[in-house]
């Protein structure tokens, strides 16, 4: 009878111990993708505000600038060329009809970067954390690699950026397998093993995310 419990009981842990085991398999290629998401938004979002400021950069000085300190330097104490819009639109009016009455008049102003930047929407890091745009998301301050160069296309000379961030820097901490399968499956699609907005040897700003 003793022998029948203890088999029992054998049988109920190792019931027990297989469906962990069971659920820990299925679990963790989930928990994986759910933290790789979640840290990918983040780094994301940074790079299209990076990119916003380089059009901002190259709308004032007609190229892009190749190093995120002097990039941040210039959204913090540049200036720019804004079209501001002065007086209320009446609801009674659309507002070229009211520029036409002269009860609101528009003009061609210089503003700070950020300023501009953040009135049109055009950033989502806030005013108080853009010292830290520059710092890749769980990297333990690794910083986002920026370049810029000027490349010929069919005779025109066209201005080019990038921003990167490997896959090595905002997985710090995740486990290196799980890391090192998501980049071999990448690279197997002939894609940038990261994130990455612009490329300094073609003439596009979209990101590997778009």
């Amino acid at each position: 009878m003793k022998t029948r419990n203890i088999i029992s009981i054998l049988l109920i842990v190792g019931i027990v111990v297989l469906g962990f085991v069971l659920y820990t398999s299925i679990m963790r290629p989930v928990k994986f993708d759910d933290e790789y998401n979640k840290r990918s938004t983040e780094v994301i979002n940074k790079l299209k505000d990076i990119r916003a400021i380089q059009e901002a950069f190259k709308s004032t000085h007609g190229r892009y600038c190749g190093d995120i300190d002097s990039l941040l330097t210039f959204l913090e104490t540049g200036n720019t060329l804004m079209v501001k819009k002065f007086g209320v639109v009446p609801d009674s009016l659309t507002e070229s009809q009211a520029i036409k009455a002269g009860i609101v008049s528009r003009d061609t102003v210089s503003v700070n970067p950020l300023e501009k930047l953040i009135e049109e929407k055009l950033i989502k890091t806030s005013k108080n954390d853009i010292k830290n745009l520059k710092f890749i998301p769980y990297s333990d301050g690794k910083v986002f690699v920026v370049k810029a160069d000027i490349i010929d296309r069919g005779g025109i000379m066209v201005h080019t950026f990038e921003a990167v961030a490997d896959i090595e820097t905002y997985t710090k901490g995740m486990n290196e397998q799980d890391v090192l399968n998501r980049k071999s499956e990448i690279i197997a699609m002939n894609r940038y093993p990261g994130w990455k907005v612009g490329d300094v040897t073609q003439p596009i700003t979209d990101g590997n995310w778009e």
